[in-house]
């Protein structure tokens, strides 16, 4: 009687218990995991042998889908991944489904991004006759025009801003300093701004470009629920954070053919692995338009 998918994942935890001399904690983690995975192969009627590269993926998917988060799910992967290298050493299988799969932790790594609407709309929803909507459309264009995190954003000041050659000269983590261009309808916004609504909130010559309505210094927290009254005014459902206006700029660079090193450079990123996670954020989103879309996929 051919051995069930339990029956191999028994004897591969006992290997790892015997051979590998793994902890008790560690054990548990492997079981657990491949259990979970095992009791949903089960209920799809999938044997060791049939299962498949997609049916991995859709696993793991729907996983995600629930709440699990990306390391976990990268942990869920390995467990599977050494589950299937145990199977096919022992010739239990003939090819490994795991071979190739790409680690779940790369798959939403990136939060959620705006499409080229949802921006628009995100841009067009302040009122901008008002001196706050005034300032607000200023922030929202210049840190999507920049890919500012929230505190350089809130901690920019007017000596930094280069309105004319279009750069920014921007204080990130660990003090350093860095140029990122700017382009011009942030640069159309700011001058407004500048004009017609920031003097009327300095009243204390403060020398950061963007004021709360009192006249003092922005925080990060008052920018986030700005940002969440005008993303509700603008009709976007989906959790909007400041992280996402910065990662849409990364990831739309990306998508138009922009220089991953040139990208690395404005984002601030010491790294550029940490840059690259956009490469795979746009792979990911052309994969998922193809299946959505082609007759064939």
């Amino acid at each position: 009687m051919a051995a069930t998918l339990n029956n191999h994942i028994q004897d591969y935890i006992a290997h790892l218990a015997i051979e590998r001399n793994l902890s008790p904690r560690t054990l548990e983690s492997y079981a657990r995991d491949l259990r979970q995975f095992g009791h949903w192969a089960e209920m799809l009627h999938l044997g060791a042998a049939a299962i498949e590269r997609r049916h991995i993926r859709d696993y793991l998917g729907r996983r995600r889908e629930t709440g699990l988060s990306p390391r976990s799910a990268a942990r869920a992967l390995s467990s599977i991944r050494g589950f299937f290298r145990f199977l096919v050493a022992t010739e239990a299988v003939a090819a490994d489904p795991t071979a190739d799969l790409r680690s779940p932790s790369l798959w939403q790594t990136v939060p959620h991004t705006l499409g080229g609407a949802e921006i628009e709309a995100l841009l067009a929803a302040p009122d901008t006759s008002t001196t706050l909507g005034l300032r607000d459309r200023a922030m929202f264009e210049t840190l999507y025009a920049t890919g500012l995190r929230v505190s350089e954003l809130v901690g920019l000041t007017t000596d930094r801003v280069r309105l004319d050659p279009g750069f920014v000269r921007v204080v990130g983590k660990g003090r350093k300093e860095r140029l990122v261009p700017i382009g011009l309808a942030a640069i159309e916004w700011i001058e407004r701004y500048n004009e017609g609504g920031r003097a009327l909130l300095d009243r204390d010559r403060r020398p950061e470009l963007f004021l709360n309505h009192r006249g003092g210094k922005l925080t990060r927290q008052g920018f986030w629920k700005i940002l969440r009254r005008h993303a509700r005014q603008a009709g976007i459902k989906t959790h909007l954070s400041p992280h996402v206006l910065r990662h849409s700029f990364a990831t739309h660079l990306v998508e138009n053919g922009a220089d991953l090193r040139a990208v690395q450079m404005m984002l601030g990123h010491s790294s550029l692995t940490t840059t690259e996670i956009y490469t795979h954020v746009a792979r990911e989103r052309l994969r998922n338009l193809y299946d959505e879309k082609h007759p064939r996929a």
